[in-house]
């Protein structure tokens, strides 16, 4: 991923279209499909009740998304998100329902957890050198092995009692006449938003990103802030674990990785928007947004159970299509500045 760029338009130019299009297009697209939708499905799809409906159900793909967000802004990829999420959410279960843990520490304990696992991802990738890919994918297999440990191979299911509704409240609630959840998501891409666009960190990450070795020179820490970047995408991972527990209230322990393909297409696809050859929140909420109606649309029409991942995948890699071009064309109009 590449870093902002410093490229700056001389008096008197305006920007092109090609700028717009690449910084607003994926904007455009959500509203058209909206619109497009809505008139295939005039009494389903253009109501609250159905927007409702894709907030709550597209709120943890869309957190997940911004958690990954975080390390692809820093160059690197987290496989391990999919296996945390499955272990985060059976693990705040079996607190709650085996050990009998009041509902708010079981929640800070799988948090604070998931900023653990991070951590040791990102002491593994970069004290270890072990490529992202395959440092996280071993570490998510082995959380995986933990999931299958807690749960025995089965599932985790509540009593008769159930479980504590202030929990399922954290989900199920609604504000302002939304879903909760949605506000969970605004939350967190006003965090990042500071984050990564108004602080050094953010800045570190995407200098990182784009040229470790430039950022070496100029003094920046690489290995501790890559780190950081690990540690704060699992901590996001830990918290929608969270969102999904209250949302299953039934640990499965393989339910994790249907997340981590959703997660990996709105990060990346984000990366083409807003901040076009950069990872960046708002564009990955306008990614989400896109793939949230595109799923709602098409699945209203009656399609079959396989147009999803068929949907994911093509998306996929549009996105990592779009995003290499993007960084080419933005390397390019650099160079071409005296």
């Amino acid at each position: 991923m590449s870093p902002p760029s410093s490229r700056r338009s001389l008096p008197g130019q305006r920007p092109g279209h090609g700028h717009f299009l690449g910084t607003y297009g994926l904007l455009a697209l959500t509203v058209l499909l909206f619109l497009l939708f809505s008139v295939a499905l005039p009494d389903t799809f253009p109501t609250r009740e159905n927007v409702s409906s894709i907030l709550s159900n597209q709120s943890i793909p869309a957190v997940l998304a911004l958690g990954a967000t975080i390390t692809v802004a820093s160059g690197k990829f987290d496989l391990s998100i999919g296996y945390g999420l499955g272990l985060a959410h059976v693990l705040v279960l079996y607190l709650i329902v085996e050990e009998g843990w009041p509902w708010p520490l079981a929640c800070l304990v799988v948090v604070l957890g998931g900023t653990l696992a991070g951590a040791v991802n990102g002491v593994i990738v970069e004290f270890a050198r072990i490529d992202s890919f395959i440092a996280t994918l071993g570490t998510g297999s082995m959380m995986y092995a933990v999931t299958g440990w807690i749960t025995d191979g089965g599932r985790i299911v509540p009593g008769p009692q159930g479980l504590p509704a202030d929990f399922t409240g954290i989900y199920d609630a609604v504000f302002l006449g939304l879903p909760v959840p949605a506000f969970y998501v605004l939350g967190l891409v006003i965090v990042l938003w500071v984050v990564l666009e108004r602080l050094p960190f953010g800045r570190y990450l995407y200098v990182i990103g784009s040229n470790p070795r430039a950022a070496e020179i100029i003094g920046i820490p690489t290995h501790r802030y890559c780190v950081y970047a690990f540690a704060a995408s699992s901590t996001v991972v830990g918290f929608a674990g969270v969102l999904l527990a209250a949302q299953q209230q039934i640990g499965n322990p393989s339910v994790g990785l249907d997340y981590l393909l959703p997660a990996f297409v709105g990060a990346l696809l984000g990366a083409t928007a807003i901040k076009p050859g950069r990872a960046n929140a708002l564009g990955t909420l306008v990614a989400v947004a896109v793939l949230a109606v595109g799923l709602a649309g098409i699945g209203q029409l009656g399609a079959q159970f396989w147009a999803t991942p068929l949907f994911n995948g093509a998306t996929l890699l549009l996105a990592v299509g779009l995003a290499g071009y993007s960084a080419r064309r933005r390397l390019r109009a650099d160079a071409a500045v005296p």
